[in-house]
């Protein structure tokens, strides 16, 4: 070896002595090091003996399990109880004590050696028999005898109608799905039929308490037994004599379901002051229609208390309630359809809560309602309801009140239907809804329903029309002479001499500024019930007209790759035909006004008032849009007709002649003269207060 080779040779040991001398670890690394690994094997260890309690029995877990046996099982006419699951086969006597078997796929061993904790099985084996047999012990403990109707497969009972199917699942016993065979979704490309709610959107059930627990029936499976083809009772036997049930009966004729709460026997398991009983009901309120903006602004939770009028949640938004009092029926609505349920008792408390769903495509909000009923143990019908789940239809909600039999007061379902306030909805209620539903029954296409009732609306109306075209055109023929007065009084400071002799002219002529507001105003409300009226008939949805695919939608005739604020991101062809007329129609309004050409700010605000429909008019329902511009094309037609059948000059002289003649004035002209000789003399003595001040 070479003095350069030993001279590398020691320099790369001193180089690799040197590197784990400055790497070595300090006394507190070394410490910090030794405590985790101590604490990872207590945690190890821990571990373990928690595995090992969890697989371990204890002589009280072979006493537990016998009476879980007698509580659940059949008892055989040895006197023997059996019990079996897809893993447990359980026999207990009073001779041999506890006997029976686990299996799983590994195979069969005996209860006694896992119980005794000298089962030959592994540890996982072991570990899953134990998990089974500890929650059956639970369960009994916590449930009683309603444990044996735990877990299990669900199974679904079909009632149904004409009108509605109707399906309950024996998983809580519990109506689970509503489908209406008369409605079609329009939300997707196929139409299919109407599914009110989905078994994973809807559920309800009842809660009320043992001696230990509170049950819940959504935890059971129900035993069912059906009674024909409208009716079925779910069952459930905690103990032989002992009985509590749920039965359906689904109207053979109609979208109502009787639901009455039966039991026998119960005395014995609950306590004997239970008086109350607490019903849990959740929905996921699903999107049915093409305009979610009308759909979401019409979605709502409505509750009646008994013998009060109909209130409901703010359907803008969020929003939740404490209730009080003696409650008739509380429902979840949507535009078209609702799901409500009706107390034949009442229901005494509840809470109440609506969430919006803005992200989601599918659904509108998420509705709740916890209440509390009045309960008792005693055998028969503890508690009786009526589910409704159908359309907002104003004739077969009106119906429901002789039907369902409820004497002391009227339900007021139509209250689920927006007819607008008190005034409003009288007009519907009496002569649109009952004209609108006569000429359904014979005439099939509702653009003609529409134009037939518009006629009729417009019939009613035509003397208030005729009256306010006269009243505009003896403001129109007496133009001359108001502007003879108003140049004769140019000034400001006269502006009273000018309006009392302007009055008195319209007074000895027999025409009146004030004549033609009465007839409009009285037309004012039939045109805001429709406003209440045509986003509200079910009628109208799925009906196609002309472009419009369903009236009680917007006709979008094309989408924009973008959103204008406040109008949105398609164009409605009826609502644009209907801004466009009714522009025509201002201008024909303005043209028949003498003053209008002194009054360009007025002007602007009547052409200004048809572009603002069009914003909001857009997103609403075709056939209200309809409405509205076949309204105004007949209001058009008919000023047209009134100026080529009523001859002006005729109407100017009769007026003149009037202002000739003698007339006694009008309590209006007295008053209005007597305000001018009072300002006349306020202003006198200001004057001379004045006139002296400045001497």
């Amino acid at each position: 070896m070479d003095k350069n080779t030993l001279t590398g040779l020691v320099l790369m040991a001193l180089v690799i002595f040197g590197f784990f001398w400055l790497t070595k670890p300090s006394e507190a690394d070394i410490k910090a090091r030794q405590e985790q690994q101590e604490q990872a094997a207590a945690n190890a260890l821990r571990q373990a003996q928690a595995q090992n309690e969890s697989t371990a029995f204890v002589a009280g877990d072979s006493v537990a399990l016998t009476n879980a046996v007698r509580a659940l099982g059949d008892i055989q006419p040895s006197g023997a109880y059996t019990f079996s699951n897809p893993r447990l086969n359980l026999t207990a006597d009073s001779i041999s004590g506890l006997t029976g078997t686990y299996t799983d796929e590994a195979g069969s061993v005996d209860i006694r050696d896992i119980l005794a904790n000298r089962a030959a099985m592994t540890h996982a084996r072991l570990a899953s028999a134990a998990t089974e047999i500890k929650n059956l012990i639970a369960n009994v403990s916590r449930y009683e005898g309603f444990a044996k109707f735990l877990g299990g497969d669900n199974k679904e009972i079909v009632l149904e109608n004409d009108l509605v199917k109707v399906t309950l699942s024996t998983r809580g016993g519990r109506v689970s799905q509503v489908e209406l065979k008369k409605y079609t979704t329009e939300t997707t490309p196929e139409k299919s039929n109407i599914l009110l709610f989905r078994d994973a959107d809807d559920n309800y059930g009842f809660r009320f308490n043992t001696a230990e627990q509170r049950i819940d029936t959504r935890d059971f499976n129900f035993v069912p037994v059906l009674e024909g083809d409208s009716a079925v009772t779910m069952k459930l036997e905690p103990v032989s004599g002992a009985e509590w049930a749920i039965r359906y009966v689904l109207n053979p004729d109609g979208y109502n379901v009787r639901m009455d709460i039966i039991q026998k026997g119960m005395t014995n398991m609950l306590p004997g002051n239970t008086s109350s009983m607490e019903f849990d009901w959740h929905q996921k309120l699903g999107r049915n229609e093409l305009g979610r903006t009308f759909e979401e602004r019409n979605s709502a939770i409505l509750y009646k208390y008994i013998g009060e009028s109909v209130d409901e949640l703010d359907s803008a938004g969020d929003d939740s309630k404490s209730l009080n009092g003696r409650m008739r029926w509380v429902a979840f609505k949507n535009q078209f359809f609702s799901s409500v349920i009706i107390a034949r008792d009442c229901f005494t408390s509840a809470e109440l809560n609506s969430q919006d769903i803005k992200k989601d495509p599918n659904f509108l909000k998420v509705m709740t309602m916890s209440a509390t009923l009045p309960y008792t143990i005693a055998d028969g019908t503890a508690a009786s309801f009526d589910f409704y789940f159908g359309p907002n239809d104003y004739p077969i909600l009106k119906s429901l009140d002789d039907k369902l039999g409820y004497d002391d007061e009227g339900l007021s379902l139509t209250r689920l239907i927006p007819l607008g306030w008190s005034l409003f909805r009288w007009i519907n209620t009496i002569i649109v809804i009952p004209v609108f539903t006569f000429l359904g029954s014979f005439i099939g296409n509702y653009g003609i329903i529409i134009l037939l009732l518009t006629l009729f609306i417009k019939l009613i109306i035509f003397p208030f029309t005729y009256k306010s075209f006269m009243s505009q055109a003896k403001m129109r023929v007496l133009a001359p002479e108001i502007k003879q007065i108003n140049d004769k009084y140019p000034d400001q400071a006269d502006a009273m001499k000018r309006q009392q002799e302007t009055m008195a002219l319209y007074s000895k002529a027999g025409a009146s500024p004030f004549s033609g507001c009465l007839p409009m105003m009285l037309q004012m409300p039939v045109l805001i019930a429709m406003f209440s009226f045509f986003p509200s008939a079910i009628e109208l949805r799925g009906q196609s007209f002309l472009w419009a695919h369903d009236l009680s939608a917007p006709d979008a005739i094309f989408t924009l790759p973008f959103s204008i604020p406040f109008y949105g991101n398609h164009v409605s062809l009826f609502c644009l035909l209907m801004t466009i007329i009714n522009i025509v129609y201002m201008k024909i309004s303005m043209q028949s006004q003498p003053t209008s050409n002194n009054m360009p700010g007025m002007k602007l605000m009547q052409y200004f008032m048809p572009i603002m429909f069009l914003f909001i008019f857009n997103d609403y329902a075709s056939g209200l849009s309809y409405y509205y511009l076949l309204s105004l094309l007949i209001t058009i037609i008919q000023t047209y007709i009134f100026r080529h059948v009523v001859d002006e000059t005729k109407v100017r002289a009769q007026l003149l002649a009037n202002a000739k003649k003698p007339r006694k004035k009008s309590g209006l002209m007295a008053r209005l003269e007597a305000a001018q000789k009072q300002a006349e003399a306020i202003q006198r003595q200001q004057a001379k207060e004045a006139a002296k001040r400045r001497r």
